[in-house]
């Protein structure tokens, strides 16, 4: 990150500090933006034996068979959470998703649920519809406490109450229902929560899962699904989109905040705006461009952002021409005259439409572009639709991936989402701080690293991809990968500890497990004797920095003792990295009756 200008940070803005995401075809994030960068489309198109619905519909000549497929869909771990079997069975798909999904972005942030001593915000998105296709719970009114527990698990109201309960959180729960906009909404509630103090951290995001899964959809002309199941963004052939499903969500912070708690961000909110179209739309849930240009331009006023320095934008893109002309009519008059070019593109050609998560995969290709620099491609885009006349717009389709090199010196983008019944919202994100200079390591310091999972299955799984994680990027430094280890993993009863003094000694360590003595599990753990340890508030602790004992505190965490992590990696400048999330072993649930 050292190559970002000098930024100057103002109050109103918010840092992403954490992040998950589940699309069709990407398990992580990273798979996600992997797809994005060589264009992979990945909407599937289904068998007829592989669709279990629509019996009337599947033959006729306008039924079309695409889906944006997730995977896993219907599968959970609930064993971390502490949840029952039968509890698990009532939650529905969104819930359990959007549980998982929600630990993900604060561990990737860095933090463990269980030392979080903050308010946590959490705001999401989903459909209400779901509950009902997946299975409706007896009436509550009229049956006891048990029936009761589990309509609570099934609703769709208390998704995020349900998120901040199993994760031992408290603070602020709002789940909102805002149709296809409604990620959006979820970030600006949180960046508002956030930014009047009623929280300290945030999770934001939306969960869709399109029940019965998989299906296709019929087209209809004039209508917002594809013909052909392609998405178009921009193309003079496009016919609509296809509907999807997913999961994303994000960890915010007060963007001073966490440059001063040395976190790891992703990408700064410099602002957000809502609106609704009201009595003044063209059409019922149709885009009106009055109304949206000033919903855009109301998101770069609020963010102190010129419309010359934005120059990506991440259109809602449905691929259907006479909403991307509303969208591009609209998003110009809010950019008006300027000198700067901004690149735009649509993410439902790859992914297809995602319902409320479906600006959560827009969101979430402008954050990864903001942090790898890099403009992806818009697939599916090879007949740019004349109508649109982008010459006398601030907009360059992305046709190929690209490097982002700004002419404004600072990388931007806007990202707009649309729902149906009128409602508009658009995020303008900006680049991370540059990376503040940092002493060397101390080369050939002695440090503990930790690892803990709920058995030893998911715990050899820990060791390797944090293994490949390591290899996979160089730069990570080993302070700040121990030190992340230490504070942003809830300890669990598995454990593995090594002392190492090195990057490669860890690397090479994680490959063999316990060997030579270097490592410790619990399966080997020796006894070791407590008083020998400084005591605090938090556990056991070096005596007096005695590294000397570090193999002794090792062996006394992994045989089940507490360890005050915070006290042993006091007086030190570890910052927070994004590092493998808890490898969650799902199984099926799936509720039919009551």
């Amino acid at each position: 990150m050292t190559e970002s200008p000098e930024q100057e940070y103002e109050p109103g803005d918010v840092a992403v500090i954490g992040m998950s995401c589940r699309a069709p075809g990407a398990a992580t994030k990273e798979q996600f933006w992997d797809n994005l960068v060589h264009g992979r489309e990945t909407v599937s198109f289904l068998s007829k034996d592989e669709i279990m619905v629509d019996e009337t519909l599947i033959h006729s000549p306008y039924y079309v068979r695409a889906c944006g497929v997730l995977d896993g869909y219907d599968r959970f771990d609930p064993t971390v959470f502490g949840i029952s079997d039968r509890m698990a069975h009532a939650m529905t798909p969104e819930n359990r998703l959007f549980l998982e999904s929600a630990w993900e972005a604060l561990e990737d942030g860095g933090y463990d649920p269980d030392r979080v001593e903050a308010e946590v915000g959490v705001y999401g998105a989903n459909n209400p519809q779901t509950a009902a296709l997946y299975s409706s719970p007896p009436d509550r009114v009229s049956v006891g406490p048990e029936a009761i527990e589990a309509s609570l698990a099934w609703s769709p109201d208390t998704m995020t109450s349900n998120a901040l309960y199993y994760m031992g959180l408290t603070g602020e729960a709002v789940t909102l229902a805002a149709v296809c906009a409604g990620f959006h909404y979820a970030v600006h509630m949180a960046c508002q929560s956030l930014l009047l103090g009623q929280t300290d951290l945030a999770i934001a995001g939306g969960a869709m899962v399109r029940l019965p899964h998989p299906r296709g959809h019929l087209w209809e002309e004039n209508r917002v699904l594809s013909k052909d199941g392609h998405c178009r963004p921009f193309d003079a052939n496009g016919t609509g989109t296809a509907l999807s499903s997913g999961v994303v969500t994000l960890l915010l912070k007060p963007a001073a905040q966490a440059v001063a708690d040395r976190d790891h961000i992703y990408a700064v909110v410099k602002g957000s705006a809502v609106n609704n179209n009201g009595v003044s739309a063209m059409a019922y849930g149709l885009a009106q461009p009055e109304r949206l240009s000033a919903c855009i331009a109301g998101a770069m006023e609020v963010g102190g952002v010129s419309p010359d320095t934005v120059s990506m934008y991440e259109a809602n893109g449905l691929g259907l021409p006479i909403t991307d002309e509303l969208e591009v009519h609209a998003a110009t008059m809010a950019f008006g005259k300027q000198t700067g070019i901004s690149s735009i593109g649509g993410v439902k050609g790859n992914v297809g439409h995602g319902g409320v998560v479906s600006g959560g995969f827009g969101t979430m290709k402008a954050v990864m572009s903001l942090y790898h620099r890099k403009l992806a491609r818009t697939v599916n885009l090879t007949d740019v639709n004349p109508d649109l006349d982008f010459p006398s717009t601030p907009f360059l389709p992305q046709l190929e991936s690209a490097d982002w090199r700004p002419e404004s010196g600072i990388r931007r983008a806007g990202i707009t989402s649309i729902g149906g019944g009128g409602y508009n919202a658009h995020l303008v994100l900006e680049e991370p701080p540059a990376a503040t200079e940092r002493e060397p390591e101390a080369a050939g310091r002695p440090r503990l690293a930790v690892l803990s999972a709920m058995d030893d299955e998911a715990l050899a799984a820990q060791r390797a991809r944090l293994r490949e994680r390591l290899l996979a990027d160089p730069g990570l430094r080993l302070d700040d990968v121990v030190f992340s280890l230490a504070m942003g993993r809830r300890v669990m009863d598995r454990r593995w500890a090594a002392v190492v003094r090195s990057r490669e000694e860890l690397i090479d360590v994680l490959a063999c497990g316990a060997s030579g003595g270097r490592a410790v599990t619990t399966a080997d753990a020796p006894q070791v004797e407590a008083e020998s340890f400084r005591h605090t508030d938090g556990g056991i602790t070096l005596p007096d920095g005695d590294l000397s004992a570090l193999p002794a505190l090792a062996a006394a965490w992994v045989g089940g003792r507490r360890v005050d992590f915070a006290a042993l990696h006091a007086g030190e400048a570890g910052h927070r990295v994004p590092l493998p999330t808890y490898p969650f072993r799902p199984r099926r649930f799936w509720r039919t009756d009551w």
